[in-house]
């Protein structure tokens, strides 16, 4: 097996994960890293029942996922749920892979600008009895927090996975190759923004941007998955 195909990065699936499907036929990469926005009408791991006992299935969470109580139901419910990368750096196929899943806010924290809520307990401290109280919703739970974002930096890792960018695509953010420096990161994986995109940050960082329902290895050769 070509080593470079040990762990496969999905792009968004919206809803179709035959191509993601056919790599792991193709290719029978050890794990598979998902990389936000499945539109799940129904739980994950009926949507890739075809490779479940094929490869390992790891994800991370894009804004998509948090639109509907069923569509997050089916993720962070899911026979899955425990393969959620968010905020914690994990050992797959021998390499340290980070996660950073969510979108930055504007009523929470969108770079440059200063955050708006250092994190959730302080937006929350800061509401009603009534909401401090409640569940959060689905749109504050999408969105990336401070001081979760900084107390990763504290890790090390080999890759990190976002569903944001960095600041390699024009619609990316600079913070996210700040983490990757930080961590000591030498590749970037992320979709969100449906392009196969290569580029090079500062330390060196190799970004791959994963176009939706795009297929790429750890190399960052995209897939063909006919």
């Amino acid at each position: 097996m070509n080593p470079h195909n040990r762990i496969l990065f999905a792009g968004d699936p919206h809803g179709n994960f035959k191509p993601l499907i056919d790599a792991v036929h193709k290719y029978q990469p050890e794990a598979v890293i998902l990389l936000g926005d499945y539109d799940l009408d129904r739980p994950l791991e009926n949507c890739l029942k075809e490779i479940a006992d094929l490869t390992e299935v790891w994800w991370i969470a894009g804004n998509h996922d948090f639109e509907t109580p069923a569509k997050y139901n089916n993720l962070f419910n899911s026979a899955f749920s425990h393969r959620d990368l968010h905020l914690k750096v994990t050992e797959i196929a021998g390499l340290r892979i980070a996660g950073l899943g969510g979108v930055f806010l504007g009523r929470v924290w969108y770079p440059p600008q200063a955050p708006k809520w250092q994190g959730k307990q302080h937006f929350l401290h800061n509401q009603s009895v009534n909401i401090q109280h409640s569940e959060m919703s689905l749109k504050y739970k999408s969105a990336i927090w401070l001081d979760e974002f900084e107390a990763l930096k504290a890790l090390k890792a080999d890759i990190l996975v976002s569903h944001e960018a960095p600041g390699s695509h024009r619609h990316g953010f600079m913070v996210i190759g700040d983490l990757a420096a930080a961590m000591g990161v030498k590749h970037i994986f992320h979709g969100h923004l449906h392009e196969n995109y290569a580029s090079t940050i500062k330390n060196n960082i190799k970004v791959r941007g994963v176009a939706d329902r795009g297929v790429t290895n750890l190399f960052g050769n995209t897939l063909d998955t006919n």
